[in-house]
């Protein structure tokens, strides 16, 4: 499927304009096509380059693809480059930003999209690290059908925004959709006792989600570049077939109206 890119600068409540980088499907003699949305939300560095691939490779599966430049308050769209005084950068403007800008940040991307003379009317959303957080954020929006946060950050230590309050984990149960959070076995950002802390929230909060551990996997293990050795191509496309899964049977199918007819499980092999 081919792919048109360009980019449309929102303006934000705060008076900045926030640059959002959009990838939308082309399928030639088909003009009045239409799609479902994802929002890919971008690590502390901004929409990068494999932030930019990871979103064309959703788009060319038939998704309209919005990629917010989460640094509006504080920077232009420009990303951050994978060193040192990038990472500085990033980790110092995460936490400046307040959570109503980030949240506000969302709603205009799900605005945008089902705006789209192109939108079938569903959004779902996904995102690395930080964003792997906005985009669990992303699910509070009762218009988002499905996210799929790949090892989301600070939620666990709710440790995000500006005075460090986020919510996230007190307000879990307002998902309405489904929820996919993937982590690598190996990630120092978020320690054992964190995920289980997220897991256990999830559970208890009633919300529908698969938690995914990867054995050997490591923070930014889909980075397909300064992953600083830790890019595992395999388990990226193992996740990413999971992802495909979760948005065409949330974003694609028309299933009809839900109905709450659950069977209890058989204790029989």
């Amino acid at each position: 499927m081919l792919i048109k890119e360009f980019f449309e600068d929102v303006k934000t409540s705060g008076g900045t304009s926030m640059r959002v980088f959009l990838f939308e499907p082309s399928i030639p003699h088909y003009p009045n096509a239409k799609f479902p949305g994802v929002i890919v939300f971008s690590e502390i560095y901004q929409v990068t380059g494999p932030v930019a691939r990871f979103a064309r490779q959703i788009c060319s599966q038939g998704y309209v693809c919005a990629a917010p430049s989460s640094y509006h308050d504080f920077r232009g769209p420009e990303p951050f480059p994978y060193d040192e005084a990038g990472t500085d950068l990033g980790n110092q403007l995460k936490i400046e930003k307040t959570i109503g800008s980030y949240d506000e940040d969302a709603r205009i991307c799900i605005d945008l999209l089902l705006s789209k003379t192109n939108s079938n009317g569903k959004v779902g959303a996904t995102g690395m690290c930080l964003g792997g957080h906005l985009a669990l954020r992303c699910a509070f929006d009762a218009r988002v059908s499905a996210s799929v946060c790949y090892f989301p950050t600070d939620i666990h230590s709710s440790t995000l925004g500006r005075g460090k309050n986020d919510d996230s984990l007190s307000v879990m149960s307002t998902i309405k959709g489904e929820l996919v959070l993937i982590f690598g076995k190996k990630d120092n950002h978020v320690s054992p006792e964190g995920r289980d802390l997220i897991r256990r929230k999830l559970h208890d909060s009633g919300v529908d989600f698969t938690f995914l551990e990867i054995s050997g996997a490591a923070h930014a293990f889909i980075r397909d570049e300064s992953s600083k050795g830790r890019y595992d191509a395999a388990t990226t496309k193992y996740c990413f077939e999971l992802l495909l899964e979760v948005f065409n049977r949330r974003l694609k199918l028309d299933l009809g109206e839900f109905t709450d007819q659950t069977q209890p499980v058989k204790d029989i092999c």
